[in-house]
Parts: structure tokens; sequence; C-alpha cells
């Protein structure tokens, strides 16, 4: 007999499916979490009643900000879709390196959710490549 599979589709909270799936999750203010894998950057997470809002700070790079480095960065997200690398301003006088999401809450799947993780880790590798030669100059 052919081996048939059914689908189970079930509702759990964000928080709570996070950590079942190995991350710690810190709730740092109202709908504000701070999540993080294992040894990994952690990821910030912004949710409203649409959107969950992704972001992982890379840091300052006042130090080695370049037009160079800014036009390799701009390239680097053709390479790290559906991830985007955007630079912070909100505060002038550190200017921060970030990586950024964001999905719909509406019909969002534990595989969904998942992927976004793994590809933030995936952007972390390669702007970590793109951002290693400003850093040994």
């Amino acid at each position: 007999m052919k081996n048939i599979l059914i689908k189970l589709q079930r509702d759990e909270e964000l928080a709570r499916f996070l950590e079942s799936n190995g991350f710690t999750v810190d709730d740092l203010s109202t709908n504000v979490l701070r999540v993080q894998r294992e040894d990994e950057l952690p990821v910030f997470l912004k949710v409203d009643d649409k959107q969950i809002y992704f972001e992982v700070d890379l840091g300052n790079i006042d130090s080695i900000i370049s037009q160079d480095l800014l036009v390799s960065l701009l390239a680097l997200n053709t390479e790290i879709l559906p991830v985007s690398i955007g630079l912070d301003t909100s505060n002038p006088d550190d200017r921060r390196l970030v990586l950024v999401e964001s999905r719909e809450t509406g019909d969002l799947s534990d595989q969904e959710l998942l992927a976004v993780f793994d590809a933030l880790e995936l952007a972390v590798d390669r702007a970590t490549e793109t951002l290693a030669p400003s850093f040994n100059s």
C-alpha cells in the first residue's frame, strides 16, 4: 500500500513555538522579542497585528564605512533574498548595519517562520564575508 500522509495544522503562540524549536525568547517590551538560537546573533522581532518585523544588528560601521563598502553591501541584497541589508540611522551618532525581513501574520506557517531564521543566519554569514576585508585593512 502506498504511504498516505496526512497534513496537520494547529495554532501555537509565537514564543512557545520558537522555544519548542530550540530558540531562547526574551520579552523585551510590549510587542518586542529577542530571539536567539544557540550561538547565533540575536534576532529582534517587533510584532503588530498584521506583521512581524525581524532585525539582526550587525553593529556600528562608522569606522569602516566607505562608498565601496556601501556599494558591496547594496549588491549583497541580491544574494541574500528574502533578507535585506540596511543602515539604521535612527540614532545619527550610532549608525548600525542591520539585516531585516518581515512577514504577514495572517497565514504564517511554521516552516515559513523557521525559514526566515535560516535565511537570516545565511545572510549574517554573507555579510560577515563582505565586511571582513574592511576590518582587515
